[in-house]
C-alpha cells in the first residue's frame, strides 16, 4: 500500500531534510514516527529535498507498507511520535504509481525578506534580513529575466547534483508588505541553493550594486563564481508542488500566499 502524506515543519534546527548518521534531520524525524505507527521500518520519499535551516509549508512525501491502518492515524497518531516543529496535515491512500517526486511538475518556494535598518528578533530564523534599502522595480525587472527555460548554473551550489542545470522558471514575483519583501517562485524543479542564490543577486541588484541586466550577464556566463553570495536559509519555505489534477492533490493555488504571522509593516 502507498501512502501519501503533506506535511510542515519549521527547519530551523534540523541538518536539513535528508537523512544524515547523526540522526539530525527532517526525515529521521518523520521516518521514526512512522515507523512507531507502522509497526515496521518506513522509508519516505519526498518532492523535494530542503536544505539545513530551510522551511516547509507544503511538503509531500510517499511511504510504502504493508500495514492497514485508518488514514486518521497516519495524521494524529504520527503527529503524536513527532517533535512540535513538524506536523503531518493530510494524507491518503494511492496507487503505487504515484511517485513524490517524479509525479510532480512543478515547486513553488517562498522567500521572506525582512529590509530594515536592524536584525530581527520575535522571527529570528524565520525571515531573511538586509539592512539596507532595496528597490523593489529594479528587482522585479532583474526577475522577469530569468522566467523561461535557462541554464541557471550561475545560481546552483558547487556540490549540486543535478543532472542538468536546465530549469523552466514559470514565474518570480516579488511583492512588498511594508518592510517585508516577499519573493514567490514557481519552476518545474530546483537546483540545490537556487532560490537562496537568485535571492542574493536580486538583493545586490535592489541595493543599487548592480543593473537589473546583470541577470542576463550572469545566465549567458554560467559562472557561480560571479554571482552574489549564497543568501541565509532562514526566510526560505517550500510552499507548494503541483501534480496532476488525477492525483486529486491540493494545488499550488490553493495554499496561502504566506502565513499571516508574516503580515506586518
Amino acid at each position: 500500500m502507498r501512502i501519501i502524506l503533506i506535511l510542515e515543519y519549521d527547519g530551523s534546527r534540523y541538518c536539513g531534510w535528508q537523512s544524515q548518521p547523526e540522526n539530525c534531520s527532517i526525515q529521521d524525524a518523520l521516518e521514526t514516527a512512522l515507523s512507531q505507527i507502522a509497526h515496521e521500518k518506513i522509508r519516505v520519499i519526498t518532492a523535494g529535498r530542503t536544505d539545513a535551516g530551510v522551511h516547509a509549508l507544503y511538503q509531500v512525501v510517499h511511504f510504502d507498507t504493508s500495514v492497514q491502518r485508518p488514514i486518521t492515524a497516519w495524521v494524529r497518531g504520527v503527529n503524536a511520535f513527532l517533535p512540535d516543529d513538524i506536523a503531518v496535515l493530510w494524507a491518503s491512500e494511492t496507487s503505487d504509481k504515484f511517485h513524490a517526486r517524479y509525479s510532480a511538475l512543478e515547486r513553488r518556494y517562498l522567500y521572506l525578506l525582512l529590509n530594515q535598518p536592524v536584525r530581527p528578533g520575535i522571527n529570528h530564523k524565520k525571515v531573511g534580513w538586509f539592512h539596507q534599502p532595496l528597490q523593489l522595480d529594479i528587482m522585479q525587472r532583474a526577475a522577469n529575466i530569468l522566467i523561461g527555460e535557462h541554464d541557471f548554473s550561475a545560481f546552483r551550489a558547487a556540490g549540486c547534483q543535478a543532472n542538468s542545470p536546465i530549469r523552466t522558471m514559470t514565474q518570480l514575483k516579488i511583492v512588498r508588505h511594508g518592510n517585508l519583501f516577499i519573493f514567490d517562485l514557481r519552476a518545474n524543479a530546483f537546483l540545490q541553493h537556487m532560490v537562496r542564490n537568485i535571492v542574493g543577486c536580486l538583493v545586490y541588484v535592489g541595493k543599487g550594486k548592480y543593473s537589473s541586466e546583470w541577470m542576463l550577464e550572469l545566465l549567458a556566463g554560467c559562472n557561480r563564481a560571479y554571482a552574489a553570495p549564497t543568501f541565509s536559509a532562514a526566510g526560505l519555505y517550500l510552499a507548494g508542488v503541483k501534480y496532476d489534477s488525477s492525483w486529486y492533490m491540493l494545488g499550488l493555488d490553493e495554499m496561502p500566499l504566506i502565513p499571516n504571522m508574516f503580515l506586518y509593516n
